[in-house]
């Protein structure tokens, strides 16, 4: 209903106009006089008065009123439609009289001043009524250019942020699969099938709006395999799903830049026991993710200093694709680093 009013809101704007119009004056000429109405009256006069009014408002609505709004100025505007409108109001009472006169003959009532005035005035109402549906057309359209703008922007900041993806993941995974083959590992050709498989997906699949949340599952669950071989599975590494998964679609790779920074600053020589958890919920409309890490307490202070460009890139994603439907907590303890998102999937 919403996109037929959007395609058809002139004609329905200007058609509902006219016959709430039309039909007060029906109503006017007909049951508001006392005694039976004379229908062929009713009918001629009403014929010829609408398309009268319409002949009258809609020449200043095609002609003039697009001159004002494209010069904006009034003076030239009114020096140019006023005698115009004069000459035709006037021929309007002359059709007015002559149409009255054919069904009820000559009448002084119709040629007197009153007569005059009103007829005057439905001219006057019809042209501004439909002026000013041309204002509110114009205003509809600007709001739509101005949403249209703001959408296609949105959009290329989206299409520049996911793009910031490729080479972050690209530069951790190479690093990793140098490692393997410096080692001279047996499992470099599976990394290599692996790491196909997700560029694969981060080229073709990740482009749309929303994937299916069990394709971002099976990408984490493909970039956790390759951290186990490159660390010999020397680190605990827990990934956890609940609920019902399919069927349910997400942002893409919203998820994965939490766990790249996990990574970063829960893995390194130096940390004694590092450790990963990672655990995935989906309950009726909401999706919960939680990426915790351990980390060395002197790293506590340089951390909370550097802000990455993943996270920063991350946040305005979730702005942008989840305005208002979006909880994270990112907690930052002194052996311990935390995140928590909430997703309004609904």
């Amino acid at each position: 209903m919403a996109n037929l009013f959007q395609r058809h809101k002139k004609f329905i704007l200007h058609f509902a106009f006219w016959s709430v119009y039309a039909s007060l004056f029906f109503y006017t000429i007909s049951y508001a006089r006392k005694g039976e109405p004379d229908w062929g009256r009713v009918f001629g006069d009403l014929t010829f008065h609408t398309i009268g009014l319409m002949a009258i408002a809609y020449l200043n609505y095609f002609v003039f009123l697009p001159r004002l709004l494209r010069y904006q100025n009034t003076g030239r505007y009114l020096l140019t439609f006023l005698p115009v409108f004069a000459f035709l109001s006037y021929l309007f009472l002359k059709g007015k009289q002559a149409v009255l006169a054919y069904y009820l003959g000559p009448d002084d009532w119709m040629y007197s001043s009153r007569f005059g005035v009103n007829v005057l005035m439905s001219v006057f109402f019809a042209v501004v009524c439909v002026g000013l549906l041309k204002f509110v057309e114009d205003y509809f359209e600007l709001e739509a250019r101005r949403k249209e703008l703001e959408n296609q922007q949105l959009t290329s900041e989206l299409q520049f942020l996911r793009a910031q993806v490729n080479p972050h993941f690209l530069f951790n995974t190479l690093n990793n699969l140098y490692y393997l083959a410096v080692n001279n590992s047996s499992r470099t050709p599976e990394v290599i099938a692996k790491l196909s498989g997700m560029m694969r997906y981060m080229i073709y699949e990740s482009n749309h709006e929303k994937v299916p949340l069990e394709r971002e599952i099976e990408y984490i669950e493909n970039y956790l395999s390759l951290e186990r071989l490159r660390l010999e599975e020397t680190v605990p590494i827990t990934f956890e799903v609940d609920g019902k998964t399919s069927g349910v679609r997400i942002a893409p790779l919203i998820l994965i830049t939490f766990l790249e920074n996990a990574f970063k600053h829960g893995v390194s020589s130096s940390a004694t026991a590092p450790w990963i958890t990672v655990h995935l919920q989906v309950e009726r409309n909401e999706l919960q993710y939680r990426v915790a890490n351990g980390k060395l307490a002197e790293d506590s202070k340089v951390l909370k200093n550097k802000s990455g460009i993943g996270l920063q890139n991350v946040k305005r994603r979730l702005e942008l694709s989840y305005p208002d439907h979006h909880y994270l907590r990112i907690s930052d303890m002194d052996e311990r680093y935390e995140v928590i998102l909430k997703l309004d999937l609904s």
